[in-house]
């Protein structure tokens, strides 16, 4: 019995970060016609006049793909199907009555609907995530799921670690669901949790909270504290038994949290080292600590 014909289909592709381009440039190796592809609209970079297009947008120029930033340049180019990969829109009805779209969404759906699920998930010290293949709908990420991947959260992995990680997952679900009929989708079961923006208040570090919470904050990267009302960024930390008096007499600063063990911090104005020689080149009086 001869193998099922590999499916190659007309598609549009609508994404913008970093993390939506290796399923692009999958697509485009399987030999889909990515016949539109739609992207955030250039953006100032710095305080200078030059505009910086969207990783999305620079690899699809790169590809020879054509590029726009109205998602209603997708109507009337007979597409079959769109692909939405973080791309940050809600797609109007209007255009999903024209063009049927799947959204590759890096979550065990409905939990962590939104904006940052691969935030939230390690925030909240979840032990297993996974990368959902399912209908767009009008709703935030409320349609039905064609195909389900599960990956566990290993206990150290960091936010771009696992990013890296359900993105590798995820194109190969991608390519491998698009070469075949899809099945019919599985309405999504269970008590929706929504994955909001990470606010920039929420990574200051709050040292009265558990170990593990502030190591987890840590891993999710941008973690900041003040000392002497100087920030200082907390890069990499590491759960490890740590005396209450700090462990390590010749440090001037002790660690803040036992339990916790900072690694890598960045004071303001210079760049990261060490956290034993950052408290070596303090001179803290005895009583100070990060704040």
């Amino acid at each position: 019995m001869s193998p099922a014909p590999v499916i190659r289909r007309r598609l549009a592709y609508l994404g913008t970060p970093a993390m939506a381009v290796p399923p692009l440039q999958a697509l485009v190796a399987a030999g889909h016609d990515v016949a539109m592809v739609i992207t955030r609209v250039d953006k100032r970079r710095g305080r200078g006049s030059e505009l910086s297009p969207s990783p999305v947008k620079a690899a699809a120029l790169q590809l020879g793909l054509p590029v726009s930033h109205s998602v209603d340049d997708v109507l009337g180019l007979e597409i079959e199907l769109g692909v939405v990969v973080a791309f940050g829109q809600l797609i109007k009805p209007h255009v999903l009555s024209e063009v049927p779209m799947v959204n590759l969404h890096f979550s065990l759906l409905p939990r962590w609907r939104g904006a940052a699920p691969v935030e939230r998930a390690l925030l909240a010290g979840d032990t297993e995530t996974g990368v959902c293949l399912m209908e767009l709908e009008e709703g935030l990420d409320t349609g039905p799921v064609y195909d389900t991947v599960r990956v566990p959260i290993r206990p150290a992995a960091t936010a771009d670690d696992l990013r890296s990680e359900l993105v590798a997952v995820g194109t190969d679900q991608l390519v491998r669901c698009l070469a075949a009929p899809l099945p019919a989708p599985v309405p999504q079961v269970g008590e929706p949790v929504y994955a909001s923006k990470i606010r920039a208040e929420e990574l200051r570090i709050d040292w009265s909270q558990p170990a593990e919470q502030i190591d987890r904050l840590v891993r999710l990267g941008g973690a900041w504290t003040t000392f002497r009302g100087k920030r200082v960024k907390v890069h990499a930390a590491e759960l490890a038994f740590v005396p209450a008096d700090g462990g390590d007499a010749a440090l001037p600063l002790q660690q803040p949290v036992p339990g916790l063990r900072l690694v890598t911090v960045q004071p303001e104005g210079k760049g990261p080292m060490a956290f034993a020689d950052f408290a070596r080149g303090a001179r803290p009086e005895p009583v100070e600590t990060f704040e």
